[in-house]
């Protein structure tokens, strides 16, 4: 009887090792693999055409007294009619001088004032005071390449089309932070879900909504995820544009990309538990939701639980050691200071501490500028 149960538990081990194994493959390695593949032979095409509707676009402003001319002075040289376009900055009760920069540009922009409320409040009023078609958002701290407005609204061409996210450029900058190399492996994935129908996030650097299918999300929430399962759950197509080109620096380094992921996380997390994002869903587009979302920021979990079932099992076979050696090889580079080891363990934790923070006190729907990101 002892004998059977002890059996009993091995195997169960077992299948946990397996399962924890499988989907750090799936959703780092296979899934990527998988949608590339899948979107060379099955692409839905969307129907660009060169409209250029009347387009509002919204900057959302927390205390950005150093880049807020930058952006402004940047977005009044795009390439779109200056009669069709209209810039809005709405500040979340800034207390530097963003205000009185922004007031420098006279009546080429539009300021509204908000109390503390976070980005989404913030966001939201700056819809609600606008009547243009297309809504485009915008962080104070990018850069958009001359064309991006243009390449963006070409795909409102198509009218499946509910929203758009343009391609974020980090730029090189003198610094340990390996976030341009994850970022170029997001960027991958985002396109080939985009050619198979929709993408499962976008970026706050760059992004716009028709105005008749912008949603009012709670505002802790952020739009960079919540809103390309909301058109699809709503029955709209949310695709990326990667010829509309933004510029940011990133975060100097790994320490100040795990700081920023970590309250990132936190947001997502709040999404993923409360934001209904695996309702109403076509299975292929709740496939990618699961694998690219769900399991990805569960990915810090997996590694604990893939660890512990890894020490439980290192006397019942070399892949059990082999799979303890690998793991702890990992965490012993990333201590040496290396940089992609660092990176990952550093952003795969953050996943952790992110769950910790917002199952103990929530998350605030306020915000502040990442380090070093001006």
């Amino acid at each position: 009887m002892e004998g059977r149960a002890r059996l009993a538990g091995v195997l169960a081990l077992k299948a946990v090792f397996w399962l924890s194994l499988g989907a750090l493959l799936w959703t780092h390695l296979l899934y990527p693999l998988g949608i590339a593949a899948l979107a060379r032979v099955r692409t839905r095409r969307v129907r660009r055409e060169p409209i250029e509707p009347s387009v509002s676009v919204v900057v959302a402003a927390y205390n950005e007294e150093q880049v807020i001319e930058r952006r402004l002075q940047n977005l009044l040289e795009l390439d779109y009619p200056a009669e069709q376009l209209e810039l809005v900055v709405t500040s979340d009760a800034s207390t530097d001088r963003t205000h009185e920069l922004v007031e420098g540009f006279g009546g080429r922009v539009r300021l509204l004032v908000n109390p503390r409320g976070g980005k989404v409040a913030a966001q939201d009023r700056a819809v609600r005071e606008t009547q243009s078609e297309i809504v485009a958002f915008s962080d104070a701290n990018a850069i958009w390449a001359p064309d991006a407005l243009r390449q963006l609204v070409a795909n409102f061409g198509d009218p499946e089309v509910a929203y758009v996210c343009g391609r974020l450029v980090l730029e090189a900058v003198d610094g340990s932070n390996k976030e341009g190399l994850y970022w170029r492996y997001e960027l991958g994935q985002r396109e080939a879900e985009s050619r198979l129908g929709s993408v499962t996030g976008g970026n706050g650097s760059i992004y716009a909504v028709r105005r008749a299918d912008y949603v009012e999300v709670d505002p802790k929430w952020g739009h960079d995820l919540s809103f390309p399962y909301r058109m699809v759950q709503a029955g709209r197509r949310a695709v990326y544009e990667p010829a509309a080109k933004a510029f940011e620096r990133p975060t100097p380094s790994n320490e100040s990309e795990y700081r920023r992921k970590v309250r990132m996380f936190e947001h997502c997390w709040e999404i993923t538990l409360r934001g209904s994002m695996l309702k109403r869903l076509p299975l292929g587009y709740l496939v990618s939701v699961v694998s690219h979302r769900l399991l990805r920021y569960g990915s810090g979990l997996l590694h604990f639980v893939l660890l512990a079932s890894s020490l439980a099992l290192v006397g019942e076979g070399r892949v059990y050691q082999v799979a303890l050696g690998l793991q702890l090889l990992l965490v012993a580079m990333a201590l040496a200071g290396m940089p992609i080891a660092r990176y990952y363990v550093l952003v795969t934790w953050a996943t952790v501490v992110s769950l910790w923070n917002y199952l103990r006190r929530g998350v605030p729907a306020t915000w502040e500028a990442a380090e070093g990101t001006r």
